[in-house]
């Protein structure tokens, strides 16, 4: 299984104002904006470590999801992310490279907060070639604004942030992956998968 992002959060949606502000950065300077970069590289890596830990995606964008083989029992197939706004197409690939898109109507979108799925509209999802692959393409996310975040998992964001920001000069030295604060916050929206991540 390979998951890719198609297409990356603007810097205009991430809360560079509130971080600063959660950091208590000075205002009214010359050189306000110097930190910027700084802080938005350390919004980027608080995403990136907490939609790894609960596999939701917090702004929307859209992502390929790459197989050699279904999952499941080809009647679904579990999706990494959620929540799943759509599905934008599925592609089958064989050895060569050659690529069969499969019709809209051969497949639907099971919604659910922490499993969605690729279901096949008949009995299964089509065979995928032979030493080949499939391609699913869909996209994920609670919202393209910073306000469409849950609550919880913005705060996880801003603390594991200012973590990030306060530990930039100790060389990766520090306490747990994750403060414990971040954890808490973050709990209720893990995934608890069982059978290897299978139909669970």
């Amino acid at each position: 299984m390979m998951l890719t992002e198609q297409t990356a959060v603007p810097s205009e949606a991430l809360p560079v104002q509130a971080m600063k502000d959660h950091l208590r950065l000075g205002t009214g300077f010359a050189d306000d904006g110097l930190q910027d970069g700084l802080v938005v590289a350390h919004l980027r890596a608080a995403i990136a470590a907490i939609e790894g830990r609960t596999g939701k995606a917090l702004l929307a964008r859209r992502f390929l999801l790459r197989l050699n083989r279904w999952r499941e029992d080809r009647g679904a197939q579990a999706l990494p992310m959620a929540p799943v706004s759509a599905l934008v197409s599925v592609t089958l690939r064989d050895v060569a490279g050659g690529a069969t898109v499969v019709p809209s109507d051969r497949y639907r979108l099971e919604p659910d907060m922490a499993r969605p799925r690729l279901r096949g509209t008949g009995r299964s999802l089509p065979a995928i070639p032979e030493e080949g692959t499939v391609e699913i393409v869909f996209d994920a996310g609670f919202g393209s604004g910073w306000d469409a975040v849950p609550v919880d998992l913005a705060q996880a964001v801003l603390l594991l942030a200012a973590e990030f920001y306060e530990a930039r000069h100790s060389g990766g030295q520090g306490g747990p992956a994750l403060p414990l604060a971040v954890q808490a916050l973050i709990e209720r929206w893990r995934t608890v998968r069982v059978l290897g991540g299978g139909s669970a």
